[in-house]
């Protein structure tokens, strides 16, 4: 590692980047996020069972792994700045849709929409980041992009839930859209053509172009690592407001504090942890994190009636080990791709992290039931085991990308040493 480019602080229009990035991603998040705070109105106010609830939160993530798929060899074609404004306001419009829904019908479509151009965000987002910051760098970006995932629970899931009960569940969505405009603006008037990939020639045709990326093996083991990590991210989170409520006897006015404080802590680990990944190595950070999730998932998905303090403390600890390894494993898998397939393969490997994050929302619903919209949740503790075999599995798939990574960064630092003439 280059030490002085670790320590080397970020310069005014890179830091501006980096706040117009993580406001995006906040926007993209919390909307996504939303959906399981509002759970349990959903599914009272709608008459859901948890399996189309979970149909309903997977629907997002189908359509945004299709167009990832769609996008993907289209993506390293253009100004990368275009492709985030373009695809930025159609999620917008799917965000609005999803605001005026009235039945299930309406609201999943909605939900389809959203994800089409919400989902392509994220790998853009990515390969910015790729593009504008050297690899000792991007732990520290990393660390403050996805500080959105704390600061949509901080400000945004209390906020959502407070206008949520006052003005009905629609509410929160029109308030990620007004705030997704202001965002926008920003990303117009404020930040620059992300345009060095261009002038890289490819001669393949966008299809072509997409199944060269899929092609190699090295990309595909980035590609799975990511989608194991996805499934047991996004297993529990789903149906946590109603287990919350239901289970652990959290009232709705207690509901908001419990999201806040959670995502308040994970506000000051993620930018923590991103300067940890740039000082010690990234995957031993990633497996400490991991085997700490697993200790938390088992011991949360078994509670039953608790109170509010225990409930938040046991909450941050089980968030600090979600994001906790976000963070490197981010950071490794973007190291991954080179400069003339990056677009591609972020595009490719969101969607495959949405895909999986569909398929985790649609199992954790066939597994969790129900018996009244008022009953506590049975086998929520199966949903926990279940995290923590993905979570080895993807301990396995990281160590290969942590391999591939160090080999390509050696071979390239021994590129570059000189060759010494003997006399």
């Amino acid at each position: 590692m280059n030490q002085s480019t670790s320590n080397a602080p970020l310069n005014r229009y890179q830091m501006l980047v980096v706040v117009i990035l993580a406001f995006t991603q906040f926007t993209v998040i919390l909307d996504f996020m939303i959906m399981s705070p509002l759970g349990d109105i959903l599914m009272k106010s709608m008459q859901l069972t948890p399996s189309e609830f979970g149909l309903a939160v997977s629907a997002y993530a189908f359509s945004a792994g299709l167009s990832g798929f769609l996008t993907a060899g289209f993506s390293d074609r253009f100004d990368r700045k275009k492709l985030l404004l373009f695809f930025y306001l159609g999620f917008i419009g799917g965000t609005v849709l999803c605001g005026i829904a009235h039945t299930y019908v309406f609201l999943v479509a909605a939900r389809v929409i959203t994800g089409l151009f919400g989902g392509v965000i994220g790998s853009i987002s990515m390969a910015i980041v790729a593009d504008l910051f050297a690899l000792e760098q991007r732990g520290r970006v990393m660390g403050f992009v996805q500080m959105a995932f704390g600061a949509s629970q901080v400000l945004g899931i209390p906020i959502g839930l407070y206008i949520a009960n006052g003005w009905g569940w629609e509410a929160p969505f029109l308030m990620v859209a007004v705030l997704g405009m202001l965002i926008a603006v920003l990303i117009v008037f404020y930040m620059k053509p992300v345009n060095a990939h261009l002038g890289i020639k490819s001669e393949k045709s966008a299809f072509g172009h997409l199944l060269h990326t899929l092609a190699q093996r090295h990309y595909r083991i980035g590609f799975l690592s990511t989608a194991l990590l996805s499934v047991g991210g996004f297993m529990m989170m789903p149906f946590g407001s109603a287990f919350a409520i239901n289970n652990l006897h959290i009232t709705e006015q207690q509901l908001p504090m419990l999201f806040m404080v959670s995502g308040l802590a994970t506000l000051v680990i993620m930018p923590v942890i991103g300067r940890f990944s740039d000082r010690i190595d990234k995957y031993k950070l990633f497996v400490i994190a991991s085997l700490w999730l697993m200790i938390m998932c088992v011991w949360y998905t078994n509670l039953s009636i608790t109170p509010l303090w225990a409930a938040i403390l046991l909450n941050v600890m089980l968030m600090a080990g979600v994001t906790s390894r976000m963070v490197p494993s981010s950071a490794l898998v973007s190291a991954v791709p080179e400069l003339k397939d990056r677009g591609a393969f972020m595009s490719v490997n969101a969607s495959l992290q949405q895909f999986a994050g569909g398929i985790a929302a649609a199992l954790a619903g066939k597994i969790v039931v129900q018996q009244t919209n008022f009953s506590p949740l049975e086998h929520y503790d199966v949903v926990g085991y279940t995290v923590v075999v993905f979570s080895v599995i993807s301990l396995l798939m990281m160590y290969r990308v942590d391999r591939l990574v160090k080999a390509r960064m050696k071979s390239s630092h021994e590129a570059k040493m000189p060759v010494v003439q003997e006399s």
